[in-house]
């Protein structure tokens, strides 16, 4: 059985590894990702057609710097809408920000998965040490105290690794799910805004 407890204990370790590593990976995608429709040019470009839909009767925009922004290609779906003429503006606005919304959240739920379940998996090592420990000391007896308090130590470290990876993987998924909120929020504003913009094209 000790064997066993042991493997175990082992592919407790590597199982944080392999988490921590896919949490990393996973983050610095999303950060890249999320950079495109965050920072002041964004805000400039999102206050500039805000702008132009209350103030001009016309409005047409040169891609700007944030071009791969969801500001952008919104904008410009939208302006394609209305440039065609087509019944349904709503509906279509709709899907697109739908659209936009599943590519941000695309792989938050890795990070979820890894930020509900690092601490049981951690909590698994400190069980299989504890197991561990008590083994030695059935066995070994009060000579084995030095091998019993290793094996607790390293048992609290199983669950030190688990808070370690979940604590973080949590702020990180937090942080995207806050931004997602905002940047689809000010897409339902443009939305509205566009379909306030065509009605009054159209009464013209």
């Amino acid at each position: 059985m000790q064997d066993f407890v042991e493997i175990g204990e082992n592919l407790v370790f590597l199982a944080m590894t392999i988490a921590s590593v896919i949490a990393l990976g996973v983050f610095l995608e999303r950060i890249l990702y999320y950079r495109k429709s965050m920072g002041k040019l964004n805000d400039q470009f999102l206050t500039e057609v805000r702008h132009a839909l209350h103030e001009k009767p016309e409005v047409t925009w040169e891609a700007p710097l944030t071009h791969t922004s969801s500001y952008w290609r919104f904008v410009h779906f939208a302006l394609r809408q209305i440039g065609m003429n087509r019944k349904g503006l709503d509906e279509s606005l709709e899907g697109q920000i739908i659209s936009e919304k599943i590519e941000f959240e695309k792989r938050l739920p890795i990070l979820n998965t890894l930020g509900n379940n690092a601490p049981f998996i951690g909590l698994l090592g400190t069980v299989l040490g504890v197991i561990k420990a008590f083994y030695g000391l059935g066995t070994l007896g009060a000579s084995g105290a030095d091998v019993v308090m290793r094996s607790i130590s390293t048992a609290l470290l199983a669950t030190a690794a688990g808070l370690g990876v979940a604590i973080p993987v949590v702020m990180a998924n937090n942080y995207f799910s806050r931004k997602s909120k905002v940047i689809l929020q000010n897409l339902e504003i443009l939305k509205k805004e566009f379909i306030a913009f065509q009605m009054n094209k159209n009464k013209v």
